[in-house]
């Protein structure tokens, strides 16, 4: 039950921090995902199933083949499919849990 109330109050979270600008992300680097689709999605389910991750709420954004992007911007740094905010990006680039999107212009 802990851990159910603990994945609701964390995408909460994330939720709240969609209207924050990319550079107050709290689980840098910001991430450009080729997409972005929730957890019970077919794809999102399949990855999670290969790294071995059960998410209790199929509505959680979940990032698909993420890599790091640069928001302070030097250089060619950009993100033109789904720069996004990530609360786990621990699987490599595969997935990343926990997504909102962010704007890059602020």
């Amino acid at each position: 039950m802990q851990t159910k109330l603990a994945l609701v109050f964390a995408a909460l979270a994330t939720l709240a921090a969609a209207t924050e600008p990319a550079s107050q992300c709290n689980t840098a680097p910001v991430q450009c995902c080729n997409s972005v689709q929730p957890a019970g999605s077919k794809a999102a389910s399949s990855l999670l199933a290969t790294v071995g991750v059960v998410i209790q709420d199929l509505t959680v954004p979940i990032g698909i083949t993420c890599s790091p992007i640069s928001v302070i911007g030097v250089g060619g740094d950009s993100c033109s499919a789904n720069p996004v905010c990530c609360e786990d990006n621990s699987f490599h680039g595969l997935v990343a849990i926990g997504c909102v999107p962010v704007d890059l212009s602020l």
